[in-house]
């Protein structure tokens, strides 16, 4: 008997927890029964189709997602009909709130495992084994076409074995890993608040299991715990032991909420190495009515307190979110949140847009609210009472623009001078989505040159008179994260005898001496050019005080600074900040 069990990943690097977990706690006496399949989104059904026949299993497992669910529909028809005699069983968040309505939609399908599946997979296969393939009424946690059976206890996290025997299989992709399950917290949007209780698995098994993943250099493990910090004690001891055991490699991502930490937790986090650990903050909106609508307890202060005090420390990359769609957020309202989370300076700022799930309370209010969403998945608001299907276009505008100019870190320096020619950061990308629409621009372009190029066109319409400072800024964006051997056409022309000369002479003597690059000293100057970009600047790009200062009035003519002012700057692009990528700089000489 061969029980297959099939994942569908939203992309390559994404593997499935999930698959893993059922096939690690049956493995000791079922493993012999039992095969994996990961497929993703992205491959053809018909060629998935194929795959799976090719295994001829007696049973499959499907797990179902928002993101996977279409792709899963197309291939339980035809799975029914090339495989007429497999079982077929579903699982997952995308039928565990609403399986009677699937069974009823795909009466082929034999079963759904509702909820936690690990122990319920276990009694399949006995089942199975036994020989008794037809009456599962015994089997606790499925809905069948008879109805549900009795409904399964909550599993002990330490008792699923660890997933991961080898990480080959897993090698260039996501490792994904769970110390906890369920969540304290009951926000509405949210399928978690359903597991009211936090299960936490036990702490010398997590450090076990830690090691394993810090002695293979895998390159980052995200933890899937819900609000990994709501038991304190739990969380100082999976950082500190990271602390402690650092490999310098790995990355570990952890979705926390930000204004219960404790200072103690601040103070860890502050002394581990840049890049080690990155946060995710769910912050979703700003508005006290939408966030007392969606049972969500905040201090919105204290979030930004903290967020400060973690940046601090430069060596934490933040993310931070909100949700449009809510309860009683207009387009105001959701402007208004977006410029105080923008204005905590996050490294990543994700715009998401409220996603109505089967068994999230929320879902429950649509017709009080006024929400109306997508009949498919990913089921994503259409408008609410408060937000006209109109505005809900104009936020994707805008949210594509901070994905392409923020969330890509590659225009920082510039976007921080643009900020003063608008009365808000929102109403800044507001206008940038606007100018694209207008214009019928290519927002999918694969030249990130054309990104730099249309934010110029955008500055010079929008702040007149500030071309030079932004084409000296963009020019300082742009090598601070490529070394561009072909010059784009927006930059200052450098054809002139002065610069030539002074970078002949610079990397001449850079190979003597190893004033800045001292840990390059097998190289020569010819080398070091090319591992290296000069470049000279007329204004103070590196100085957020003194470039903001160089900034016009309204209606003056811009006043070139004098050349006698040049700067130049060295990139070295083999010394990269871990948060932002950019190449560490170097002034080199000055007028």
């Amino acid at each position: 008997m061969k029980f297959l069990l099939v994942a569908v990943n939203a992309k390559y690097i994404h593997s499935n927890p999930a698959v893993y977990s059922l096939y690690a706690y049956a493995r000791k006496e079922y493993e012999e029964m039992i095969g994996i399949a990961e497929y993703t989104i992205n491959q053809k059904t018909e060629e998935i189709l194929a795959q799976i026949y090719a295994e001829k299993p007696d049973a499959i497992g499907l797990s179902c997602y928002i993101w996977n669910w279409n792709m899963i529909c197309d291939l339980l028809s035809d799975l029914s009909k090339v495989l007429p005699d497999a079982h077929i069983w579903l699982g997952g968040p995308q039928v565990s709130y609403n399986a009677p309505s699937v069974l009823a939609q795909f009466p082929f399908v034999k079963g759904i495992m509702v909820g936690e599946g690990e122990v319920t997979f276990c009694k399949l296969l006995e089942h199975y084994q036994k020989g008794n393939a037809e009456d599962f009424s015994d089997v606790a946690g499925l809905c069948l076409a008879s109805g549900f059976t009795q409904q399964r206890e909550t599993t002990d996290l330490s008792n699923i074995p660890f997933l991961y025997e080898d990480t080959a299989p897993f090698a260039n992709r996501i490792i994904y890993y769970e110390s906890s399950r369920g969540c304290p917290y009951r926000c509405s949007y949210c399928l978690s608040s359903i597991d009211k209780k936090v299960r936490l698995r036990d702490i010398e098994l997590v450090k076990k299991e830690l090691d394993f993943f810090l002695d293979a250099k895998v390159s980052q493990v995200k933890f899937v715990d819900r609000t990994f910090n709501c038991v304190h004690e739990h969380a100082m001891a999976i950082w500190q032991y990271l602390s402690d055991h650092d490999n310098g490699i790995t990355n570990f991502h952890f979705e926390i909420s930000a204004d219960i930490i404790k200072d103690e937790e601040i103070a860890l986090l502050q002394k581990l190495r840049p890049g080690q650990v990155q946060l995710e903050i769910g912050v979703q909106s700003a508005n006290d009515k939408t966030l007392e609508a969606i049972n969500r307890k905040m201090d919105l202060g204290r979030l930004a307190r903290v967020v400060a005090k973690i940046k601090e420390g430069g060596n934490i990359h933040q993310h931070l979110d909100l949700i449009a769609g809510l309860p009683y957020e207009d387009y105001d309202s959701f402007g208004r949140s977006f410029d105080r989370v923008y204005a905590m300076a996050p490294d990543q700022l994700q715009l998401g847009f409220l996603k109505v799930l089967a068994g999230a309370p929320i879902a429950e209010k649509t017709e009080e609210f006024g929400i109306a969403y997508t009949k498919q998945p990913p089921y994503e608001v259409l408008y609410t009472k408060w937000l006209p299907f109109e505005d809900v276009i104009r936020l994707k505008r805008i949210e594509e623009m901070v994905e392409l100019y923020y969330n890509s870190n590659q225009f920082l320096h510039t976007l921080r001078f643009l900020e003063g020619a608008f009365s808000s950061p929102f109403a800044m990308f507001e206008a940038l989505a606007e100018f694209y629409r207008e214009q019928g621009l290519f927002t999918n372009s694969p030249s990130r040159v054309y990104r730099y190029e249309v934010l110029l066109q955008f500055a010079g319409k929008v702040d007149p008179g500030q071309q030079e400072i932004y084409t000296e800024l963009l020019t300082y964006d742009l090598y601070l994260r490529e070394n561009m051997k072909s010059r784009p056409a927006f930059c200052r022309s450098l054809q002139d005898e002065e610069y030539k000369g002074f970078r002949r002479e610079f990397y001449r003597k850079e190979e003597q001496s190893r004033n800045y690059l001292p840990e390059l000293e097998e190289y020569d100057a010819r080398q070091l050019s090319g591992m290296t970009h000069l470049e000279p600047f007329v204004y103070p790009v590196w100085d957020p005080e003194k470039i903001t200062a160089c900034r016009k009035p309204a209606g003056r003519k811009e006043k070139r600074v004098s050349e006698d002012s040049t700067v130049y700057m060295l990139f070295h692009y083999g010394k990269r900040n871990p948060l932002t990528r950019e190449a560490a700089t170097y002034i080199v000489s000055g007028g």
